[in-house]
């Protein structure tokens, strides 16, 4: 890799390479693809984020995008802490804030028929030094427009889901709090809410075979 940039994370659809200020994510070659059809698929994905990034910015706290070309986005770099490493670090009334914000973040995300589809505490960095006091959400590579409550209650579960594998000793306590704001802050909260519960008993039937 060239001096300056250096690979910090890496899934199966994209890396993730620090240069200077900047983060830059690029989308993987797919080798069981044909490889035409491979760039001409990672360009459109990476366009459609970067075109969704761009609207979510006028709405939440997200990287500011730099540049966009081909398989790439450049974004700033977020010098803060990611809530999968620190959550738990906080003290009670800390947390308490944090899944405050993190309910209002959502709620501007699903009142605007956005949904991020991967919300997890891995994609939450709190900036809490200086002036700048904000929770960031990043990557937004399976984000989608919807207007389903099905949509929003997928969303969330989600987030149940990551906060109980990650956080199992404190997620009832986020989880509870995030409930409580959602419904509060968000007209359709309730019926998504609603809704979440028949999508776990789904989830249930499905793994034990009923469905």
């Amino acid at each position: 890799m060239t001096t300056g940039k250096k690979e910090i994370a890496r899934g199966a659809e994209a890396v993730l390479i620090k240069s200077g200020t900047s983060i830059i994510k690029k989308r993987v070659k797919k080798n069981y693809r044909h490889p035409f059809l491979d760039g001409k698929l990672r360009s459109s994905r990476t366009r459609k984020e970067a075109r969704i990034l761009e609207r979510v910015a006028e709405l939440i706290s997200v990287p500011k995008i730099k540049k966009v070309g081909g398989e790439e986005i450049e974004m700033e770099f977020l010098a803060g802490k990611l809530l999968s490493d620190n959550l738990e670090k906080f003290s009670a009334a800390k947390r308490k804030e944090i899944a405050k914000k993190i309910a209002k973040s959502v709620v501007t995300l699903h009142a605007n028929n956005i949904i991020h589809g991967d919300l997890t505490t891995s994609n939450m960095i709190l900036k809490d030094g200086g002036e700048d006091k904000k929770l960031y959400f990043i990557d937004f590579g399976l984000a989608f427009h919807s207007a389903k409550i099905e949509d929003k209650a997928v969303d969330i579960h989600l987030l149940k889901e990551a906060l109980k594998s990650k956080h199992f000793r404190i997620y009832e306590e986020i989880f509870k709090i995030f409930c409580e704001e959602y419904k509060k802050q968000y007209a359709e909260g309730k019926k998504v809410l609603a809704r979440l519960i028949e999508v776990e008993k789904r989830g249930r039937y499905k793994r034990k075979g009923m469905l």
